[in-house]
């Protein structure tokens, strides 16, 4: 999968829909993106299609021909992790005004994490202070 660097497009909640489906699923035609949305957003597939082409103008998606009948495979031209970062870095923003404690607060406000959560954000809390004592130590 190709990366790019640009910053992500501000996207309509309906393209992002598509767009999360296809981050999580990777590979999907526009009926198994449909399939997997019809519980929270049902959509005609020719709905599905528009906002995977509009996807494709924005270059966040690319197709290829599928391997039977006139189905076209969909992916994502860009890794998870990065449109996450440019979806919340966008949210932080505008939403808390750059205040990231906010954000975090209104998040666990939301959904509480769970034990096997709150190990992971402890081990993430440990190794930012660990590059952050040695980034100091180099100051």
């Amino acid at each position: 999968m190709a990366v790019r660097k640009e910053r992500m497009p501000s996207l309509p909640e309906a393209e992002l829909d598509v767009l999360s489906c296809l981050l999580q699923q990777r590979r999907q035609t526009a009926r198994d993106i449909r399939e997997a949305l019809a519980p929270v957003r049902p959509m005609a597939h020719a709905s599905v299609v528009t906002l995977l082409t509009r996807l494709e103008a924005k270059h966040l998606v690319r197709k290829e021909k599928g391997p039977q009948g006139k189905a076209f495979v969909y992916e994502a031209t860009q890794e998870p992790a990065q449109v996450y970062r440019s979806l919340v870095g966008g949210m932080l923003n505008r939403v808390f005004g750059g205040n990231g404690m906010a954000l975090v607060h209104s998040l666990f406000e939301a959904k509480p994490p769970d034990a096997g959560e709150i190990d992971q954000l402890q081990d993430m809390l440990d190794r930012m202070r660990t590059q952050r004592a040695k980034g100091e130590a180099h100051e």
